[in-house]
C-alpha cells in the first residue's frame, strides 16, 4: 500500500495540472466560462438547500446539492471545453483525423488513404455502418479524390455500403463537432464477423504512407541494404 500511496499522489498534481491546462484553453475563447460554471453550482446547490428548508433536512439536501452542484459544473465545463477545442480545431490540417482517432469503440480509422498535391485529404473508418469516407480540404478538390477512393472500394468490397463526408461549415458538409455524432447515427447493416472480415480485406490496401511507391532503376552508390534483408544462398 505504501508503494501505491505516492503514485497516487504524483498522479493527481498531473490530473489538476491538466484540468487548469484545459481551464485556460478553453476560456481564450470562451470568455465566460467561470462565470457560466459558478452560476451552475450556485444554482444547483441553491436549489437543493431550498428544498431542504422546505422539508426541514437542509444538512442533507445542503450536502447533496453540494455534491451534485460539482457534478453539474464538471458537465457543463467538460462540455464547454469540448466545443472550444473544436472551434480552435477547425479548419486546421488533420483536424477530422484527431476527431477520428477517439470516435470509440467499434471503429477502425486509417488516416490519410488519399492525399493531392495541395494536402486535400481522404480518411477511412470501417465499422457497423459500413465504410466511411471523410474528406477534408477544398470542397470541389475532394470530390475527385473521394470518386477514385470509392471507386477503389467498390473493386474490393462491392458487397459493403459506402459512405462519404465532407468536413466543412458550407452546405452539405458535415461541421468537425458534429463528425463523431453523424457518424454514429448510420445505420448499422454489417455484424462483427463482417467488419473483420472488411477490415481484412482493406488491410490489403494499406495506407497513404505504405503504398508511396518506390524509387526505380539501380541502387545509388554507397546505399546499403538493411539488416534482415536478402542473403546470399
Amino acid at each position: 500500500m505504501a508503494r501505491k500511496e505516492p503514485a497516487a499522489d504524483a498522479a493527481n498534481p498531473g490530473r489538476l495540472k491538466q484540468i487548469a491546462l484545459t481551464y485556460k484553453m478553453t476560456r481564450k475563447a470562451d470568455k465566460k466560462i467561470g462565470l457560466v460554471l459558478a452560476a451552475v453550482g450556485i444554482v444547483t446547490f441553491g436549489v437543493f438547500l431550498a428544498i431542504g428548508f422546505l422539508i426541514g433536512h437542509p444538512i442533507y439536501l445542503g450536502i447533496l446539492g453540494l455534491l451534485l452542484a460539482f457534478l453539474a459544473s464538471a458537465i457543463v465545463f467538460g462540455r464547454r471545453a469540448e466545443r472550444a477545442a473544436f472551434g480552435q480545431m477547425e479548419g486546421q490540417p488533420g483536424a477530422a483525423a484527431a476527431v477520428l482517432d477517439n470516435i470509440g469503440r467499434g471503429w477502425t480509422t486509417t488516416p490519410a488513404v488519399a492525399m493531392n498535391r495541395n494536402q486535400d485529404v481522404v480518411h477511412r473508418a470501417v465499422g457497423k455502418a459500413g465504410i466511411v469516407l471523410i474528406a477534408e480540404g477544398n470542397p470541389n478538390r475532394v470530390k475527385t479524390l473521394l470518386a477514385a477512393e470509392k471507386r477503389k472500394m467498390n473493386r474490393i468490397v462491392a458487397d459493403v455500403p459506402v459512405h462519404d463526408l465532407v468536413v466543412g461549415t458550407g452546405e452539405g458538409q458535415v461541421e468537425l463537432k458534429k463528425l463523431r455524432t453523424t457518424m454514429l447515427k448510420l445505420p448499422r447493416v454489417l455484424t462483427g464477423p463482417q467488419v473483420t472480415a472488411t477490415n481484412d480485406r482493406l488491410r490489403a490496401l494499406g495506407d497513404l504512407m505504405s503504398n508511396m511507391p518506390l524509387p526505380k532503376g539501380p541502387m545509388p552508390k554507397g546505399m546499403r541494404l538493411p539488416r534482415g534483408g536478402p542473403k546470399a544462398r
